[in-house]
């Protein structure tokens, strides 16, 4: 894991949240996991921040914020102070780069629920995923494609999904 650092999150309301284990990923770029109990219904738990703690984009996982603000730092220099990047950067243009590496504008996905631990699983977890494909007689292909699309599954980086999967479908005896 990288080195973490704290980060100071500023929301739409001005609020500030603490971030205890932020990861700088480019010069002035941070990734962190959003609080638990901030937009639970937003099931895309990791941001990009800037350094000034405003919002620059979401991504379901982890590796995808990694690539989203790699991308970014080849756009810009985000040191600099907002007005001087809100003025030189087409928005429409950016969120179309930062597609590509499936990352969204903050706060604009949203599920019914509180989604606030995707990409956070248990044991029981596993275990109620196995008993739940089982008894619908899941095979290991129908058991990935219904993880990709549902919590806590869908917010897991690569490796962590393959294990996860892998786990569940010994467990469910599916083939």
């Amino acid at each position: 894991m990288p080195e973490t650092v704290a980060y100071t999150l500023i929301d739409t309301r001005h609020e500030r949240h603490e971030i205890p284990d932020a990861e700088q990923v480019a010069p002035g770029l941070f990734l962190y996991r959003l609080p638990e109990e901030m937009s639970p219904e937003n099931p895309c738990r990791w941001r990009i921040g800037h350094h000034s703690g405003r919002s620059i984009a979401d991504s379901m996982c982890r590796e995808n914020g990694i690539r989203g603000a790699e991308l970014l730092a080849t756009l810009a220099d985000w040191t600099q102070a907002v007005a001087t990047l809100q003025a030189s950067i087409d928005r429409s243009e950016l969120f179309s780069k930062l597609s590509f590496v499936d990352c969204v504008a903050p706060g604009s996905e949203r599920m019914r629920g509180d989604v606030s631990n995707n990409g956070r699983y248990t044991d029981n977890d596993i275990r109620e995923a196995a008993a739940e494909y089982k008894a619908d007689g899941y095979n290991a292909l129908e058991v990935l494609i219904a993880m990709a699309h549902s919590v806590p599954w869908m917010g897991l980086d690569t490796d962590e999904f393959n294990e996860a999967h892998n786990r569940i479908v010994q467990l469910s005896g599916a083939n």
